[in-house]
């Protein structure tokens, strides 16, 4: 193989690394505050249970204050009531009384109300607390190994980009340029093609009869003239192979 040629897929293997490892640098970042985010609105939806229950437990508390009072308030009526001198006080008083049961049983049933959505939004606080406690342990975790893999990774993309500037200084200017250009063209993605068969294998097409055979020697480095990846020939490795490569040019 060309010298060039070699130190072009040299390139092209740095480069693909370079940009794999960019992504995952990237990811790493994202991934983190999505699992942040999810305990988030974990932790929110937490802190409305809590809330929730602690208005039930407000509630039961005042409830109860007021049957207190009633309860108070009956006990002078009853008192009030052995007092009366006319039966049109009797049943004043009487009537008072009846009225303040009935909001007694009001309060009570609501108290009866209160403790029934209590013990679900108990269950509930309890089962997101041991729930949040896991998953804050697991977030700290990721969070430490996504810090451990990105100093890995930024260490692999310096070496990596060091190595590159190496060798690149040591590909002819024309060479390097016409690889650039063809990485440029692809967005980035690959600069060189592998020939498999007479055609490049990143666009497709058939190579002219002649450019093929100067490809197969890895003599020369050359372009593709559709996508303009320089090209190169990866010898068969069979028999079998070398004997369909030949029928096909």
């Amino acid at each position: 193989m060309h010298p060039d040629l070699h130190l072009v897929l040299k390139l092209q293997d740095l480069d693909q690394r370079i940009v794999k490892l960019d992504k995952e640098i990237a990811a790493l970042p994202k991934h983190i505050a999505q699992i942040e985010k999810a305990l988030d609105a974990h932790n929110r939806r937490l802190e409305a249970d809590r809330a929730a229950l602690a208005a039930n437990q407000k509630e039961r508390k005042q409830r109860e204050g007021d049957i207190q009072l009633i309860q108070q308030k009956m006990s002078k009526i009853r008192e009030q009531t052995l007092q009366a001198k006319t039966n049109e006080q009797y049943k004043a008083f009487t009537s008072e009384i009846s009225h303040f049961e009935r909001e007694v049983r009001k309060a009570e049933d609501r108290i009866l109300e209160l403790m029934g959505e209590a013990e679900p939004l108990e269950a509930n606080v309890k089962k997101a607390e041991v729930a949040l406690k896991a998953e804050k342990a697991q977030v700290g975790a990721e969070k430490k190994e996504a810090r451990e893999r990105t100093a890995v990774d930024q260490k692999a993309h310096a070496e990596a980009t060091a190595e590159r500037k190496d060798i690149a200084a040591n590909v002819p200017p024309d060479t390097l340029a016409l690889y650039n250009r063809a990485r440029r063209k692809s967005q980035g993605g690959s600069g060189t093609s592998e020939v498999v068969e007479g055609r490049c294998v990143a666009c497709f097409i058939l190579l002219r009869p002649q450019l093929y055979q100067i490809i197969r020697a890895n003599e020369k480095v050359l372009a593709c003239e559709n996508c303009s990846r320089v090209l190169y020939y990866n010898p068969p490795v069979s028999f079998e192979t070398e004997m369909a490569d030949r029928q096909v040019s």
